[in-house]
């Protein structure tokens, strides 16, 4: 009988250690490395333009802005200036809660969109 223990016991103890296998989180959940963010050379035409064309125009196009986006035109430098002296375009598309967020109902711009825009203003906001 003590036999028969003795090797159930053994039987069971092998069970046990053979299902514990100790895998690297790394390996198993690989993560999703982000592509790097470039924010050099961002200008206002080759950057920030299309990121506010994309993301802003359908509200705050000239034609639009006065029916969809409170009279706030983005659509051109010269009209944005003024949002971007204030830090008002800024704030809304962080969304921390000083001003409207924005896009409006929509969720926040990529964090790489973002960044882009904030290095261009810290660098000056330049209409280039």
């Amino acid at each position: 009988m003590h036999k028969k223990i003795t090797i159930f016991f053994s039987l069971v103890m092998m069970y046990c250690l053979s299902s514990c296998y100790y895998d690297k989180k790394d390996q198993i959940y690989p993560q999703v490395v982000a592509s790097a963010c470039d924010t050099t050379n961002i200008t206002y035409t080759a950057v920030v333009a299309p990121i506010i064309k994309t993301n802003c125009a359908m509200c705050h196009a000239t034609a639009v802005a006065n029916s969809s986006g409170g009279g706030i035109v983005l659509d051109n430098y010269a009209s944005m200036k003024p949002y971007i002296t204030n830090n008002f375009l800024l704030n809304s598309i962080l969304q921390n809660g000083t001003v409207p967020p924005m896009p409006l109902n929509m969720p926040k711009l990529d964090a790489c969109s973002i960044k882009k825009i904030s290095v261009w203003i810290n660098n000056g906001a330049l209409n280039n």
